[in-house]
């Protein structure tokens, strides 16, 4: 038998390596048998490869039990397996690099292809890489880019070895060159052993054949007939020799290097070459011989990684010669030939650059896919499920935006802070929220002396003072997620509503309440005077000296609201985080604070939330990322039109829909663009909805709501799409917080927004601030004049909208009618109710909610003020202009003093729904305005029976 071709490399000084790797490889021991048969003495790995292997199945095992003891995400996930892998082949090929010298038998691992044009970061990765696997025969694989080069000199400085990979021209090999005689004379400098020290210079070449013959054979298919004879006679000749004549005069370079005095000084030293590798062997062009890319390159100092099709062929049949070093001329001829026809060598390898560097990323982006829906399958019920049932059209608008996110890194562009994935604005100011889902806003301990403090007080209520983002995310926690037996019950108060108010506090025992005042500004109107007002009620039943004691501050640092709480001796002052908005924040203290005083696990509840938090990491790529996969359904629904977000739910999460109208609305709706979010709307039949909703529906191990589920699922079946989402147990709450977050962020930049502003939402504050000032100088709001009264009822208007209601003929069915048929497709209605909002209301108003849709077909939404200015009424000012607003006013013959101010509660709320009107009708917005009177149930009463009139078909025809 004859002798292996491969051994012959060997002896001919040219190293083999394999370009492949895999477990069972490994398992096998395949690689130490090859070093022995073939001659093998190093491995080299990418991204590419590691991609076709976690595919095997190789790896589910191994995955999993990752998963089961110390779940990570995806990019960790894989270094682990990875690491493992490189590890067991180092192991390996430890014979070969004992018995070389430290001269060969290494294997590769390249630091994250994403970190291609960035020095420091990959400086950063290289080094923990090469700690983590922890042996002497590892070449860390460092791209021959512009960043690159800077940190190849870098990391040989510190005695680390180096793989430089993706070399394609000459100045670029040059560079590297130059960069690595720069490390070791760096780690000479420093006393370092450069013996020690090895490295490549990765030099790829089949890629370049494949580019200049394809731009050969454009040529030739232009020029047939009427270019040279001579030149398509050159053209041809040039065909898959450019490649080998690249790499041939490489090596001319390399040779006259080592012959440099500067050079033989560091070899004095012990120094060893940077062998040129030759990678990309593997033959594109079927016409071409398959081992093309060997045989021309054999030399000495050299190596040829192989992929192992190419290794196969060259054992059988490969010639060993030392060709490597011949027909130079010919080399040179082919290279000026190439230029005087214009086939742009320098171009195509710049090119070859961007394009390896993209295909690296996008088989990391495959390779982690891989791992982050396997894990995924791994985790089953633990992290909350998520599927789509979309129409044709909207499926293809998602598909194409996925991919746009994938090759523009929307997810990595998110959690590294690029603004420009938005606006280009602050955004990168506003993005807190990402480390908040780690758990990174709170202070467990701290958070759990405060459970202790409520403990042994013997506390039976925590009662939440704020708006918005401050209030809404714990009221959900409360009404949602199981507590300790023995639990204070948790009360959240966002209404300046007189008869709330009072209700609220004929609940609670003032002596046995914790009064949580939450404010991120410590400025906002509503939970300053609401602190105002409790501090006396808590004064009378314990004591002015003792009230405080039983108040706790949640407020950004430097507030107003920190200086009272300091200044009165509050039981507790816990800070949120500057980088947070409200409405992102319920995973910092404004909603783990009120969380744990309220007897809810905290550290559960945050570890089962990091779940979710790992399957949305910068490493998931979208098609794998619960997170983005949502908000570009989001995103692709609102540019198609469908800007309905209708969130259903099964009973125990139906409180979840008012958390989510404030991220969705607040975040998206502004600048005449965004989603308008719906909840609270009982599922109707299919033939009630238009082409502009898309359906959200979350839903409970173990609530199911039969009708409700077979209403969804005939939603489905009518072509509406839908996102089911399912959660396990009423702690996996904290995965929708954040999936909904990024979902958002998302969104946001599909649409193209700023999702973190809210700049319509301080219009209405200011109107607000304007009529209570006047009250305080004059004592009462400035008068104004309805435009009809019919029924017992006050109709306003400002003059524009008021023409359109004269239809109406003066009846109040009639002008409701008249207000109604002013929404056309793709509008929607808007109920908002300045009244208590207690059971009995909140019934009344989803009744009509549901009338009006079944008898317009448009979406209606529902906001009780002046809770909703902090939530959804961003997007009715600064979003689409498409919605048809009816808002209810009454007077509150049982007003509450608001204490040291000469305003009641009642005097805010109706300057409230005033500014808010005023505001509305500034946007040139559809509006109508409703004052009950002082009898509330009896002026509703008059006022749903009248619009059951108006959408009757005589009231309407």
């Amino acid at each position: 038998m004859g002798a292996n071709p491969l051994q012959e490399l060997g002896n001919a000084g040219q190293a083999v390596w394999l370009d492949f790797v895999q477990r069972k490889m490994l398992d096998d021991r395949d690689l130490a048998a090859m070093t022995e048969k073939d001659g093998v003495t190093g491995v080299t790995s990418n991204p590419s490869i590691f991609e076709k292997a976690i595919g095997s199945g190789d790896y589910d095992s191994a995955l999993k039990a990752y998963v089961e003891q110390d779940d990570a995400e995806p990019a960790i996930l894989f270094e682990r397996l990875a690491v493992a892998d490189i590890q067991a082949a180092a192991d390996q090929l430890r014979p070969v690099y004992e018995a070389k010298k430290g001269r060969d038998g290494y294997v590769s691992l390249e630091v994250s292809p994403y970190l291609a044009m960035e020095t420091e970061s990959s400086l950063v990765e290289a080094r923990r890489l090469w700690k983590e696997v922890d042996r002497p025969n590892l070449m860390i694989k460092i791209p021959g880019t512009h960043a690159g080069v800077p940190a190849i000199r870098t990391l040989i400085g510190e005695g680390i070895n180096i793989n430089v990979t993706l070399l394609f021209g000459l100045d670029a090999y040059l560079a590297v060159a130059e960069a690595y005689m720069d490390g070791l004379e760096d780690l000479a400098a420093k006393g370092g052993d450069i013996s020690k020290i090895a490295s490549v210079a990765s030099f790829f070449v089949s890629r370049i054949d494949a580019k200049i013959d394809g731009a050969i054979d454009a040529k030739l298919k232009a020029g047939a007939g009427a270019a040279k004879d001579e030149d398509e006679a050159a053209l041809k000749a040039v065909r898959g020799k450019v490649a080998i004549a690249n790499a041939k005069i490489a090596y001319q370079h390399y040779l006259k290097m080592i012959q440099t005095p500067r050079w033989k000084a560091l070899a004095a030293k012990g120094a060893g070459v940077q062998r040129l590798l030759w990678a990309s062997t593997g033959t594109k062009d079927p016409a071409y011989s398959d081992v093309l890319y060997v045989e021309t390159l054999i030399g000495p100092d050299t190596v040829n990684t192989m992929p192992p099709k190419t290794m196969d062929a060259f054992r059988d049949h490969g010639k060993v010669a030392e060709t490597l070093a011949r027909d130079i001329p010919a080399a040179e001829h082919v290279l000026a030939e190439a230029k005087r026809l214009g086939l742009d060598l320098d171009g195509v390898t710049k090119a070859l650059v961007d394009d390896g560097v993209k295909q690296f990323a996008d088989a990391a982006d495959g390779l982690y896919g891989a791992v982050a829906d396997k894990r995924i399958k791994a985790l089953g019920e633990t992290l909350n499920g998520q599927s789509f049932s979309l129409p044709d059209d909207l499926k293809a608008s998602v598909e194409k935006l996925t991919e746009t996110a994938r090759t523009e890194a929307w997810n990595r562009r998110m959690w590294s802070g690029d603004a420009g994935l938005w606006t280009g604005k602050d955004e990168a100011q506003w993005l807190g929220w990402l480390g908040a889902g780690k758990g990174e806003a709170i202070d467990l301990a701290a958070l759990d002396d405060l459970k202790a403090k409520v403990k042994a007080g013997g506390l039976t209520h925590v009662l939440l003072l704020g708006m918005g983002g401050s209030s809404l995310g714990p009221e959900v926690l409360g009404e949602v997620c199981d507590a300790a037996k023995g639990s204070p019950k948790l009360l959240v108060l966002d209404s300046t509503d007189p008869t709330q108010i009072a209700r609220f506090e004929a609940e609670i025992d003032p002596a046995k309440t914790l009064f949580v005042v939450s404010s991120k500004s410590g400025t906002t109107l509503e939970p300053d005077i609401l602190h105002r007002y409790f501090s006396e009620v808590a004064s009378k039943a314990i004591g002015a000296d003792k009230a405080a004691s039983r108040f706790v501050a949640v407020t950004d640092p430097g507030s107003k609201l920190e200086e009272t709480a300091k200044s009165e001796g509050f039981l507790g002052l816990f800070h949120g985080d500057k980088t947070i908005g409200g409405r992102f924040s319920v995973l910092s203290n404004f909603g783990m604070v009120p969380a744990i005083a309220a007897g809810i696990d905290v550290a559960g509840f945050m570890a089962k939330t990091n779940v979710m938090v790992r399957a949305c990491a910068p490493s998931a790529p979208p098609k794998s990322n619960p997170g983005v996969q949502l908000g570009l359904v989001l995103g692709a629904g609102a540019l198609a039109g469908r800007d309905k977000v209708t969130i259903l739910a099964s009973p125990a999460l139906a409180p979840v829909g008012a958390w989510l109208e404030q991220l969705i609305a607040e975040s998206t709706g502004k600048i005449g663009k965004g989603l308008i979010p719906v909840a609270g709307e009982a599922v109707g039949k299919p033939g009630v909805y238009g082409k502009d909703r898309v359906f959200a529906y979350l839903t409970l191990k173990g609530d199911a709501d039969t009708g409700q589920e077979k209403a969804v699922a005939a939603l489905e079946a009518a072509g509406q799409p839908v996102v089911r989402i399912t959660l396990a147990s009423r702690e996996d709450l904290g995965q929708e917080f954040f999936r909904w977050e990024i979902a958002t962020a998302i969104a946001g930049a599909a649409i193209g927004i700023d999702p973190f502003d809210q700049p319509d939402v301080e219009a209405s504050k200011i109107k607000t601030r304007a009529l209570t000032d006047a009250y305080e100088k004059s004592g009462a709001l400035t008068p104004e004049k309805p435009f009809a009264e019919v029924g017992g009822l006050a109709l306003y208007a400002d003059e524009r909208n008021t023409d359109p209601l004269k239809a109406g003929k003066g009846s109040l069915a009639g002008v409701l009618a008249a207000h109604f048929k002013r929404a056309g497709a793709g509008d929607y209605l808007g109920l908002l109710a300045y009244i208590d909002r207690n059971p009995a209301h909140v019934k009344t108003i989803a009744s009509l909610q549901a009338s009006l849709r079944d008898a317009t077909g448009c979406a209606v939404v529902v906001g009780f003020g002046p809770r909703f200015l902090h939530s959804t009424g961003q997007a009715y000012k600064g979003g689409p202009n498409s919605g048809v607003f009816l808002e209810i006013t009454s007077d509150h013959p049982e007003d509450l003093q608001v204490p040291g101010r000469k305003f009641s509660f009642g005097v805010v709320e109706a300057a409230q729904a005033r500014g808010d009107l005023e505001v509305l009708d500034e946007r040139g917005r559809r509006t109508l305005r409703v004052h009950l009177g002082v009898d509330v149930d009896a002026g509703l009463k008059t006022l749903v029976a009248a619009c059951e009139e108006a959408l009757s078909k005589a009231a309407v025809g």
